[in-house]
């Protein structure tokens, strides 16, 4: 996309008079996707010390030239938000170098940094996973290249969200005079009429919340962009289009999240090279105590002064999944199949999504894909109907889980990032 080149300062000035969808048509007719950008650029999870703090170097001078932020002793911007599980950052490295950068925050326990500021009922009314799209920053040699950088990046946003991260709804905080390109390009919607004057969370610069449903994008990307040309047409190069320059990650299981923090990377991120762990309340160490609760991570978590048991702790953690099964059960006399996805399970239980009301208190067998090669057989029966008060949802008992699924919980209870699924045998209790 050659905004840099084609639409200089003078030129927006002018645009900005304009009526919305003039300004919006103007906008669209720069736009300039490569699905086949240059080899040496390579777009992939940043997992080791080197690429994240790659990553967050180059956010901080991008913050600090914005005025976003003060610099920090660090020379790094990292928020609690990195530390977590549920966060996955990006990066675009190009000769080996990392030039861009975004983070993705899937909700946990301690929320989304913009919903202190935005309200998100409308989006929750929706449904679906919802994901944070922060930390964006493109290396400066790069800014004014166009989207050389940028929108490869966004696409691998996009195929990332809708294939491994189990996303429905992107939102973000963006500054004013930026937003006009993710609602004329992207077909983002504002949470709210109004800017807001004072965000914390980027120095109290102004913004602007903005939410995407990625269920009904397709539809508006091909109404708006079929008919164009190939470089022009956004509806291939973000739904169609294969880049053989994204390198997605490889998943022994149908899991959504891909953690990377080892205790040595928290160690060495969030307490040698930053204050980001001291600086946290009480409160929000315990949240990270909740996460975090392996006998590995202790050393390396804030001091509590106190532990004080939370609600929202359970005595079988869930883990987040995407897994197809099936489910077969007698009724009436005759067997009856129903088709199942499984978002979430622990040891003794499932809960899954249905098209079809399931019979509740009945019990049969449930043969669950976890992964491409690990299934599992056991006998189950639905015992809540409305899981979580959603409609479609069901809660499933199991009466004994097999191997396959045994193995499967031991590694997402004992590993810390998403490779220990690839040796998830080794988790496994002796006795097993």
């Amino acid at each position: 996309m050659s905004f840099g080149r084609a639409l200089n300062q003078n030129l927006r000035k002018l645009v900005a008079f304009l009526p919305r969808p003039a300004r919006f048509a103007i906008y669209r007719s720069f736009v300039e996707c490569n699905a086949q950008p240059d080899r040496r650029l390579v777009l992939k999870i940043a997992e080791t010390q080197e690429e994240l703090q790659a990553c967050f170097r180059l956010l901080h001078d991008a913050y600090v030239s914005s005025g976003f932020m003060k610099p920090d002793p660090s020379g790094m911007r990292v928020t609690i938000y990195h530390a977590l599980p549920t966060t996955t950052t990006l990066c675009a490295k190009y000769d080996g170098e990392v030039v861009g950068t975004l983070s993705l925050i899937r909700e946990s326990l301690f929320g989304f940094p913009l919903q202190a500021i935005f309200d998100l009922s409308q989006v929750r009314a929706l449904k679906g996973q919802i994901a944070e799209v922060s930390a964006l920053a493109v290396h400066p040699k790069f800014r004014k290249t166009g989207g050389t950088i940028l929108f490869p990046l966004m696409k691998f946003m996009y195929n990332y969200c809708t294939t491994f991260f189990d996303t429905r709804h992107l939102v973000i905080a963006v500054n004013p005079n930026r937003i006009e390109m993710y609602e004329s390009l992207l077909f983002f919607q504002r949470l709210s009429e109004k800017s807001v004057d004072n965000y914390d969370f980027a120095n109290g610069a102004p913004a602007v919340g903005a939410a995407l449903d990625l269920k009904t994008a397709p539809a508006l990307f091909k109404q708006v962009y079929a008919s164009k040309t190939p470089r022009r047409n956004m509806h291939h190069y973000f739904v169609e289009a294969v880049m053989p320059n994204i390198v997605l990650p490889t998943r022994r299981y149908f899991t959504t999240n891909d953690p990377v923090m080892t205790p040595a990377l928290l160690d060495y991120f969030f307490n040698q090279h930053t204050q980001v762990f001291a600086k946290l309340d009480d409160h929000k160490k315990q949240l990270l105590h909740a996460i975090y609760n392996l006998s590995a991570f202790q050393p390396v978590l804030p001091t509590l002064r106190k532990r004080v048991a939370q609600a929202s702790e359970r005595s079988h953690q869930r883990y987040s999944v995407q897994c197809p099964g099936v489910f077969k059960v007698m009724e009436s006399a005759r067997e009856c199949t129903y088709q199942l996805l499984v978002v979430d399970l622990s040891l003794h239980g499932f809960q899954v999504y249905s098209q079809v009301p399931l019979p509740l208190g009945c019990w049969g067998e449930a043969s669950i894909q976890l992964g491409k090669s690990e299934k599992s057989f056991s006998q189950a029966k639905a015992v809540l109907e409305r899981a979580n008060g959603s409609p479609g949802f069901y809660g499933f008992q199991l009466a004994e889980p097999d191997l396959a699924w045994r193995k499967f919980v031991s590694a997402m209870q004992a590993g810390t990032t998403h490779e220990d699924l690839d040796n998830a045998s080794r988790f496994l209790p002796d006795s097993a």
